[in-house]
């Protein structure tokens, strides 16, 4: 259930190691994760997808977000965006927390 935003960014649900080849299959050159881990049982933590994310070739960002954005979560959503060539895929439960880091730097 991904949500493109624009060419330069999309939107997810919660995703899985096993879903990351896959991604990069689709183009996705890197995934920034909005969620803090441990925050749902069952929830498969950040570093694990970002093991995936390195064996594909994709980079992988952690900028969790519980409550309203900071400063310090602006500045390294814009060093990603900076440090990302090609399409990115942001994350959380709902990809409403991922959404509203790439919304504010427009």
């Amino acid at each position: 259930m991904i949500n493109k935003i624009d060419d330069r960014f999309s939107i997810a649900p919660q995703i899985r190691p096993e879903d990351v080849a896959g991604l990069a299959d689709a183009g996705y050159r890197g995934i920034i994760c909005a969620r803090p881990d441990g925050e749902d049982t069952g929830q498969p933590n950040f570093a694990d997808i970002a093991a995936a994310a390195a064996t594909a070739g994709i980079k992988a960002v952690h900028i969790p977000v519980s409550g309203m954005l900071g400063e310090g979560q602006l500045i390294r959503m814009q060093q990603a965006l900076a440090e990302i060539e090609g399409p990115i895929l942001g994350y959380c439960r709902s990809g409403g927390r991922a959404g509203s880091l790439y919304q504010a730097l427009l």
